[in-house]
């Protein structure tokens, strides 16, 4: 509940920023591990996620400039250099990335797709405890014993109790990276569906998030913006999942 955690000299030392190099180096350690014992190549699994980070905030800036147009309108600068992200963004375009390597590198994507988005789900639950600590992505006011009171935040409301939809979001994800590591090793499965399913997770639990939301995100009818991504994810995520198994059989009939 407080950004700034400690300082080194001119150097502080922000809750936001050390819990998401936190959650790249257990996603990239991780991913390092699980792709050994695959017997993939494991040294992918660096450029793959520097690439995916790289391109992947970068993106989900772009998206944010995209859903607060006006205020990028009105301060370009300001929206550019805040903290706001659009997380949705981060990971089309981190997808897109590891795509592109892969078939740069001759490398089946479906093998590190499957290997890196539970490591993601990781990633993003560190993210999301440093969205506590930050203050942003705040949720509405409650009377309930479960709600937060911000003292310090420099975005959420100070206090007033909110629903920590942060830390909801965080222990969301880090069950959805356990459940999808229990997948791929206890179950028959076809190439891409462990991260189909990721697909098909994440969509639910940020559609549903997002009710308990009190930070404005934009809106597209009814939904907010992200609620509205959601939608398609977890359409694409059902499709790719049925898709990869009718390919993989036919690659077996044929084959």
């Amino acid at each position: 509940m407080c950004n700034d955690l400690f300082s080194i000299g001119p150097l502080t030392v922000h809750g936001y920023g050390l819990m998401i190099a936190i959650g790249v180096l257990v996603a990239l350690f991780t991913g390092e591990a699980v792709a050994k014992k695959k017997g993939l190549n494991s040294d992918a699994i660096y450029p793959i996620t520097f690439l995916c980070v790289f391109l992947g905030f970068f993106c989900a800036k772009i998206l944010f400039c995209i859903v607060e147009w006006k205020a990028f309108v009105a301060d370009p600068m300001s929206v550019l250099t805040g903290s706001g992200f659009v997380v949705y963004g981060g990971i089309m375009g981190g997808v897109l990335v590891a795509y592109l390597y892969c078939r740069a590198k001759k490398l089946n994507f479906w093998d590190y797709f499957d290997v890196v988005l539970p490591c993601v789900a990781i990633a993003q639950g560190f993210g999301r405890i440093g969205c506590f600590l930050a203050g942003c992505c705040y949720g509405k006011e409650t009377d309930s014993w479960l709600g937060i009171a911000f003292t310090n935040s420099t975005q959420a409301p100070n206090g007033v109790k909110l629903i920590p939809t942060q830390l909801f979001s965080a222990a969301g994800m880090f069950m959805i990276a356990a459940l999808l590591f229990w997948y791929a090793a206890k179950t028959t499965h076809k190439k891409g569906q462990v991260g189909a399913l990721y697909m098909i997770l994440y969509s639910i639990g940020r559609f549903a998030i997002e009710f308990f939301r009190n930070d404005f995100r934009g809106t597209v009818g009814p939904f907010s913006t992200s609620q509205f991504i959601s939608l398609f994810i977890f359409v694409a995520g059902i499709v790719l999942f049925v898709l990869r198994n009718k390919i993989e059989e036919e690659n077996k009939v044929s084959a």
